[in-house]
């Protein structure tokens, strides 16, 4: 174990929706209970522990609702969105941790707490949105889509076209202090879910929301740092970091040094819509004094604690 006792756990959106099944909510309770169990792990451990989460499948469902019901009541926009799943996914993480910490007699206390993430309204990718969210249209719908709902429409390769929207870098988190007061108490705290609900600041010092998404394993990296986590767990759908993803030459790889992740990540080995922001979320949060980070499966968190899978990122 090393000796560390502070971590951030980020579940990627496999942990509770996984692919090839309906998604149903009886389905995502089963998921989040199993995906739990590392985590349990580490505070049986002693651990204090952050929990975020991804909500990408999620988030498409809503939109998916609020597009079907515009004729019946008013469309929720996506920041709102955001924020809702971060109570109802939280809820649901909260309570099956609950029963878990019951079942193996272990007495701490669980809280979700929703965070705004703060982002900056002048971020590039504001003015060039890139990130899919919500259904497929066909080619016929994009004119009025833009036209009427003033979406910016792209194509997905080879699967039709959909909704862009800006994915902005998140430079701070509103409610740290509350969170990291509460993590310093041993409470375990799950916020920051899909990334945070993005804001930028007025010119006042008020807050104003802004309809994107936020990198979730970046807000994830940043919230270590602010409440001086030692290790930094990003759970996904492979159980190590690989070169040549996918290719015959495929190389999985145990440990990895922060120089030859930065060189790997340059030569275009960890791609955007997948490992990259990952690697560059470990990269932040070793560089700003994390001791280690450690990439892998959900389902292999218990032996990626004891060192037997996963791949584990250092300076």
């Amino acid at each position: 174990m090393n000796g560390y006792k502070k971590a951030v756990v980020a579940l990627g959106g496999n942990a509770i929706s996984r692919e090839f099944e309906e998604g149903n909510i009886y389905q995502q309770f089963a998921n989040t209970r199993r995906s739990l169990r590392g985590v349990v792990d580490l505070i049986e451990n002693g651990y204090k522990i952050v929990l975020t989460h991804g909500n990408g499948p999620q988030v498409g469902n809503y939109l998916i609702r609020v597009e079907e019901t515009r004729n019946l009541v008013p469309p929720v926009p996506l920041g709102v969105i955001v924020a809702d799943l971060m109570g109802g996914m939280g809820y649901m993480i909260e309570q099956s941790l609950q029963n878990k910490l019951h079942l193996r007699k272990i007495d701490r206390r669980v809280v979700t707490i929703p965070a705004q993430v703060i982002v900056d309204k002048n971020d590039p990718s504001i003015l060039n949105p890139t990130k899919f969210v919500g259904p497929f249209y066909s080619e016929d719908q994009v004119e009025f889509l833009t036209r009427e709902r003033g979406y910016i429409m792209k194509y997905d390769a080879g699967r039709g076209y959909r909704r862009v929207v800006p994915s902005p870098m998140p430079m701070n988190i509103v409610e740290k202090d509350v969170i990291k007061l509460l993590f310093e108490n041993d409470v375990i705290v799950i916020t920051a879910g899909g990334g945070g609900a993005p804001v930028y600041i007025e010119k006042d010092g008020t807050y104003e929301g802004v309809d994107a998404v936020v990198d979730k394993d970046r807000t994830a990296a940043i919230l270590a740092r602010e409440i001086n986590a030692n290790e930094l767990y990003i759970l996904t759908g492979v159980s190590k970091v690989s070169l040549n993803y996918k290719k015959p030459d495929q190389v999985d790889l145990d440990v990895l040094h922060i120089d030859d992740a930065k060189q790997y990540l340059q030569e275009g080995q960890f791609p955007a819509g997948s490992m990259g922001p990952k690697i560059e979320a470990a990269i932040y949060f070793l560089n700003t004094g994390g001791e280690q980070v450690i990439i892998s499966s959900v389902d292999d968190m218990p032996e990626a604690i004891k060192g037997e899978t996963g791949t584990r990122i250092v300076p």
